[in-house]
């Protein structure tokens, strides 16, 4: 876990959306696309960069790739926000 990677990957509004809307259910590139005004290129680079940072997981199936929060990695940075609340 690149906490780095993590902090940046969240300091942007749209890529903060789209994880909201992930927690809610997995969408492809194009139904997270349909939702904002930007696009389609610049989408794929906010998932890219969310992906990088472990946050979100991609499985293709079929023809269309679908997008997923992973939850594991906001469990490792409460944890480690925890940790830094001990004392």
């Amino acid at each position: 876990m690149s906490l780095s990677l993590i902090f940046k990957a969240l300091s942007d509004p749209v890529r903060r959306q789209i994880l909201m809307m992930l927690k809610e259910q997995d969408l492809t590139a194009g139904e997270i696309a349909e939702k904002f005004d930007i696009t389609k290129p610049s989408i794929s680079h906010h998932l890219n960069i969310l992906k990088q940072a472990g946050m979100v997981l991609d499985e293709r199936k079929g023809q269309n790739i679908y997008y997923s929060i992973n939850t594991s990695v906001f469990e490792d940075v409460v944890s480690f926000g925890m940790n830094l609340l001990k004392k």
